[in-house]
């Protein structure tokens, strides 16, 4: 058994205690339709492992155009798709959250629609790198785009839903500066959070290797 294994393994028991404990040991919020408040658990760290796959892009953009690396072109494509995955998980978490709190699956609400324009800035993203035949230029072509579309990440996620009122509960960051939550709510959070950043981390290398492989046999072809 490799440490990849073990590692893995140990992954799999960590999210299968998590979402034990999210269903059945923390409490459901006050204030919140019947268990609505469990979303929590899967909403949240699907939208923080969304931003930190944008900004991972981000970076391993600005240093393919330093090293021209085409490890770094890897890089950068594999955490924007799985920062496109992420964003839509937690799209779907937030809709079952509306429709259960608000009757709708979706309100264009200033949350819903920054993510919608955060979904597709993105996906022109993978229309750019498909439009571009040549390896060289679509890997510079697109390290440019990600680049300039990470100036967008903070403010479609954190500065423009909160411009305007939203119906979106502010239980993690609020005008209060503090998380609002049982303890035993912000225990399961935080691991869940710490599962899914794990879990975000294990399939960005499993993509890398996977493009990397794609890649290889693309030039034995060639």
């Amino acid at each position: 058994m490799t440490r990849r294994d073990i590692l893995l393994g140990a992954l799999f028991l960590w999210m299968a205690a998590v979402i034990w404990a999210a269903f059945l040991w923390a409490p459901a919020a006050a204030g919140f339709l019947g268990q609505s408040s469990r979303i929590v658990f899967f909403h949240v760290p699907t939208a923080w492992v969304a931003t930190l796959s944008f900004l991972v892009s981000f970076i391993a953009s600005v240093q393919y155009l330093r090293t021209r690396d085409p490890r770094w072109d890897v890089r950068a494509h594999a955490s924007a798709s799985l920062g496109i995955v992420f964003t839509i998980l937690a799209t779907v978490t937030g809709s079952i959250f509306a429709r259960i709190m608000w009757g709708s699956y979706w309100n264009w609400d200033p949350r819903e629609t920054s993510i919608t324009f955060l979904l597709l800035i993105y996906a022109a993203y993978f229309a750019l790198r498909g439009a571009v035949p040549d390896p060289e230029r679509k890997a510079a072509l697109a390290a440019v785009y990600a680049i300039l579309a990470f100036v967008t990440v903070p403010f479609l996620v954190f500065v423009v839903p909160r411009i305007y009122w939203s119906l979106h509960p502010d239980t993690i960051i609020n005008t209060k500066g503090r998380i609002t939550m049982d303890s035993r709510m912000f225990r399961v959070f935080m691991a869940s959070l710490a599962g899914f950043t794990g879990l975000a981390a294990w399939l960005y290398d499993l993509e890398c290797r996977i493009e990397a492989l794609r890649r290889k046999a693309e030039e034995e072809i060639l």
